[in-house]
């Protein structure tokens, strides 16, 4: 009998590729899909996806949802109370395995496994220390279907927001930017792909600058902001 596992999807590419691979190795069953959602605005946080994409993306994908709401600005210890919480209900079920699609971060990887010892279950990390340049690859080989919904103007400009990841894209992609992101520089709405039951149809509309204020180490530290350019996804 396979472990079950919960599998933490963003809706984006590397959660897609992540699941492909897991779905391959039939180590696990995977019960459901984990999205956080910002509770006010209803959209995927990060990503900025509305909640309705995500939905149909469940429903062409053939798994149940289940949709982690946390407030506009939580504390820490805000978001640690509303993932123990969930976490812990989903143990219930007889889950023993979180899923995610990270690659590189250490610290990241940290955080998910000592939450996840608390409430006795494991991390896993199906892309763990692959090549991005080898992963955004086979993505495309495989046939996923891909569209940026949101960069970091640090790394991209608003050009690169609404644009649909091909080989074209990654040519145009800075040397400084991680083929996949990794380090927050774009993040994707997949809607297309060898899992899918059919595709998530979708208009594109605005693309809507948002600012948000840098953490300062020290209050000595200057003032500043971070820019994100977010293009929004109408279903249709």
């Amino acid at each position: 009998m396979k472990p079950k596992a919960i599998f933490n999807w963003s809706s984006g590419k590397d959660s897609a590729l992540a699941l492909y691979k897991t779905l391959q190795e039939k180590n696990f069953e995977i019960v459901a899909l984990l999205t956080s959602i910002n509770e006010e605005f209803q959209r995927i946080s990060m990503h900025g996806v509305h909640v309705s994409l995500l939905e149909k993306q469940a429903e062409s994908l053939g798994f149940e949802l289940i949709k982690m709401e946390i407030p506009k600005e939580p504390s820490m210890e805000q978001y640690r109370e509303i993932m123990t919480k969930t976490m812990s209900q989903i143990k219930a079920l007889g889950v023993t395995h979180s899923i995610f699609g990270d690659i590189f971060l250490e610290d990241l990887r940290k955080y998910r496994e000592d939450q996840l010892k608390e409430i006795e279950m494991e991390a896993v990390f199906p892309l763990w220390k692959q090549n991005t340049s080898d992963l955004i690859r086979e993505f495309l080989r495989l046939g996923f279907k891909t569209i940026v919904t949101c960069v970091n103007e640090t790394y991209l400009d608003k050009s690169f927001a609404g644009r649909i990841i091909d080989e074209s894209f990654i040519s145009d992609l800075p040397e400084n930017v991680d083929p996949c992101g990794e380090n927050g520089e774009f993040h994707t709405f997949t809607f297309d792909g060898p899992l899918f039951k059919k595709p998530v149809l979708f208009d594109i509309g605005e693309t809507v600058k948002k600012t948000y204020p840098k953490p300062k180490a020290t209050p000595e530290d200057e003032d500043g902001e971070y820019v994100f350019w977010f293009c929004d996804l109408i279903l249709k």
